[in-house]
């Protein structure tokens, strides 16, 4: 018996010897392009420092005075509210949209893989090619989206300015991106809609259930953890809103469409204040934490902890 507990004891610490070894590489990615260049972010937040050495104006020590700076800049704070307008409106009808097309493509119909195939094509597309289509879909002399909206009010609609306009360029923005991502949230609900055993929704037809109410009592508490995923994995795509602004308005005009990722490299490799950059990404990263928690922790299963 005791012969069998060291060998037991023995093969468990090979074991772990093992799968140490096998997950070094990993964890030494993480280390040096992760973990070390974040504390370093958070070192040069604390200081003036910039991206090209100047004799003039050495790095120094600055305390919390970027912080602080932070919260009377009017670009960084317009830039903030723009990252949450744009979560607020973009995540819940992206997730409701896909949730839609994934019910929609769930049938065992002839020719639904082509449809899937169109829906999810947007997704694997360059994010920087979408943009450029996109601005030419929204120009205001010869855009097809201008043309259509004149074609079907007889001329009572349009042309706006989508990408000039102060008021018109965000939604701009949400509905191209709402366009482009749509698809990806799109696979995982089908996937967490395939799961679901087919002998609930049959029963639920022998007791006579209508199809809403097969969808409020059985789908989505079946899409409970599927829905969850989709809204933090969306939250924090949407945080990083970056590449169809710089493509599309560079966050103009006025500063409109401005975010938080594109502030922040603007200022660090167009203005060269990496420290005041830094701050600024320490900052964003707190908040998307924070958010990112919090959902969780909202949604978490009763009982769990």
């Amino acid at each position: 018996m005791k012969k069998d507990t060291v060998k037991l004891s023995t093969y468990r610490r090979k074991e772990s010897q093992l799968a140490w070894l096998f997950s070094t590489p990993a964890i030494l990615l993480l280390l040096f392009f992760l973990i070390v260049p974040f504390v370093w972010a958070i070192w040069m937040s604390f200081t003036n420092m910039r991206l090209i050495p100047n004799p003039n104006l050495p790095t120094e020590f600055v305390g919390f005075r970027n912080y602080i700076r932070l919260f009377s800049d009017d670009v960084f704070i317009k830039a903030i509210l723009n990252n949450f307008y744009f979560v607020v409106v973009v995540v819940p009808l992206q997730t409701a949209f896909a949730l839609g097309l994934a019910m929609l493509i769930n049938q065992e119909l002839k020719g639904m893989n082509v449809y899937r195939t169109i829906y999810f094509s947007p997704v694997v597309t360059s994010m920087t090619v979408v943009s450029i289509v996109w601005t030419l879909l929204y120009n205001p002399g010869e855009g097809l989206i201008n043309a259509f909206l004149q074609t079907i009010s007889f001329g009572a609609l349009g042309p706006y300015n989508w990408l000039t306009d102060t008021k018109l360029v965000f939604p701009a923005i949400m509905l191209m991106s709402i366009w482009q991502g749509v698809g990806f949230q799109m696979v995982i609900f089908l996937a967490g809609l395939q799961e679901i055993p087919a002998s609930l929704y049959e029963a639920a037809q022998v007791d006579g259930a209508s199809g809403w109410q097969q969808f409020v009592n059985i789908t989505l508490p079946q899409l409970r953890n599927t829905t969850i995923f989709v809204v933090i994995s969306t939250t924090i795509l949407a945080f990083k809103l970056f590449d169809q602004v710089k493509v599309m308005t560079n966050g103009g005009p006025q500063n409109a469409s401005m975010t938080t990722m594109l502030y922040a490299i603007e200022t660090g490799w167009g203005r060269l204040k990496v420290g005041y950059a830094s701050a600024i990404t320490v900052v964003f990263f707190i908040i998307v934490l924070i958010i990112s928690v919090a959902q969780r922790f909202l949604t978490r299963e009763k009982g769990t902890a």
